[in-house]
């Protein structure tokens, strides 16, 4: 089944649900390791705090002693509810990694939560994983026909299992030999004694960055954590890249089968921090500029422009700056309230329109408004806050978006619904726009985001096309969960 039987098929296909025993989470997450610190496991925390918006579910770290002891704390909630002063006490060494996790409604549960730990013949293994494997279920079938016994849902472990079930002698051959068998996005550190592994799938699907402060070297989801350590970036790991990283050195290991890079156009749109920079590329430049392109394929006869905190703040600067337009806040967040479009229950969603944003009346009222945000997924938070601006006295409200209509489910590791749920699979642009409410609506063109950022690609459009770059294995076999995602 190619990309263009997915589309076709799309609806029935990911609509799809499995039996419990095979059902496999899928992640997007924030992954950061240590390498050469005794305060290894401090410094997770804080990379992982700094990662916190790429998963609010649970948080953890395993650290690695000077006499080879690996320890391991996991908890529910946010990093800080997570892990806390004395959990951090109890995890002495100079290796550590970490991650924050989401997952899909459901399967909240610490026995899901990352890093894995396991022990096998060769010592300790430790996994944190950011992405999702499109293979995962077909791999833990043969594993478990193996004898493989699982102690999580997460598509993650199928990777633990690969390592550690290896017949080659060296580590470095069993981390190669497991990678090369998975197939879909995977940013990885991996965590083999005292030594890091740190890998990205050949596409490149998910970001990942090194880093160096002293002798102690890191890696990093994204730039955003190390800043906060103050730690000087390196490089960007390269798609398909395995380092092996020990005592202060970076060595590479043979690539993995090398393919088209496809980096996740939805990171620049979305998920990273603006103040991070992935694949060469500052994240609030490209949302401006993507704001600026939108003005221009978009403009509007208004009195101001506003964003939906936070996300699209940078596009609605761009907008404000190609249009002429004077940009508002007038809509305050409270951000202490997790972020709408990853929170798993939609009774939840709708709840906490009101509970995360207020409008300012005295901007609103009597004004014909742009509103800048930057994707539109299942609506249910749009319509919500059109309705809230619309009671504050707006005059009229122009939608804008800075990215094209989401028609089509990710299998790669960002949070989507099913095709069913998507307010653009089947509906028109203005069927949208009844159904929000507003005066009018403008998508930013596919070509128009692509080229404000064509210099960083090529991306993974899959979320807007349906062309889906890696093979889709369990999907075309029928052994999908859903495209909800971690």
């Amino acid at each position: 089944m190619g990309s263009e039987d997915v589309r076709r098929h799309g609806r029935k296909l990911v609509s799809r649900r499995l039996p419990v025993a095979e059902k496999s989470l899928r992640e997007e997450c924030g992954v950061f390791a240590v390498s050469g610190d005794e305060a290894a496991a401090e410094l997770a925390f804080l990379g992982l705090y700094a990662l916190q918006h790429r998963g609010q579910e649970s948080a953890g770290i395993v650290s690695v002693d000077n006499g080879g002891n690996a320890r391991i704390h996991k908890g529910m909630g946010l990093v800080a509810e997570a892990i806390q002063a004395e959990h951090i006490a109890g995890l002495p060494g100079h290796v550590a990694i970490g991650h924050a996790r989401y997952s899909t409604a459901g399967e909240s549960e610490l026995a899901n939560a990352q890093p894995a730990l396991v022990r096998y013949r060769d010592g300790t293994l430790a996994l944190a994983h950011n992405g999702n494997l499109t293979n995962a279920v077909e791999l833990r079938n043969r594993l478990v026909a193996e004898g493989a016994i699982f102690q999580s849902t997460m598509d993650s472990e199928v990777i633990v299992h690969l390592i550690a079930r290896s017949q080659l002698s060296e580590p470095d051959e069993q981390v190669s030999e497991a990678l090369n068998q998975v197939e879909g996005a995977f940013s990885l550190a991996i965590l083999l004694n005292d030594t890091i592994y740190a890998a990205r799938d050949p596409r490149g699907f998910r970001p990942l960055v090194l880093g160096r402060r002293d002798s102690a070297i890191f890696v990093a989801s994204e730039t955003c954590a190390l800043d906060l350590i103050e730690a000087e970036y390196i490089r960007d790991i390269e798609p398909g890249e395995v380092l092996k990283i020990k005592d202060g050195k970076i060595e590479s290991l043979p690539r993995l089968t090398p393919t088209v890079p496809a980096a996740c156009v939805f990171e620049l749109i979305y998920f990273a921090r603006p103040d991070s920079n992935i694949w060469g590329c500052s994240v609030d430049a490209a949302r401006r500029a993507f704001g600026r392109q939108l003005a221009r394929e978009h403009p509007a006869d208004a009195d101001a422009v506003f964003s939906v905190p936070d996300s699209s703040n940078s596009a609605a600067l761009g907008y404000a700056e190609a249009s002429g337009l004077p940009l508002e806040l007038a809509l305050i967040r409270n951000h202490y309230i997790g972020r709408t479009f990853i929170q798993p229950l939609q009774t939840d969603r709708d709840f906490k329109v009101r509970v995360k944003y207020n409008p300012v009346r005295e901007i609103i009222d009597g004004k014909r408004l742009v509103m800048v945000d930057d994707s539109l997924v299942r609506g249910t938070t749009s319509r919500g806050l059109v309705s809230m601006i619309r009671e504050a006295g707006a005059k009229e409200i122009h939608f804008r978006i800075s990215s094209p209509p989401i028609r089509f489910p990710c299998f790669y590791g960002i949070d989507m619904p099913t095709k069913e749920e998507l307010l653009a699979s089947e509906r028109s642009v203005e069927e949208i726009r009844d159904y929000l409410g507003v005066d009018s609506i403008g998508y930013l063109s596919m070509e128009g985001l692509i080229d404000s950022v064509k210099e960083y690609g090529p991306f993974c459009d899959a979320c807007f096309t349906g062309n889906y770059p890696a093979p889709l294995t369990d999907l075309e076999r029928g052994h999908v969960l859903s495209s909800s995602c971690c």
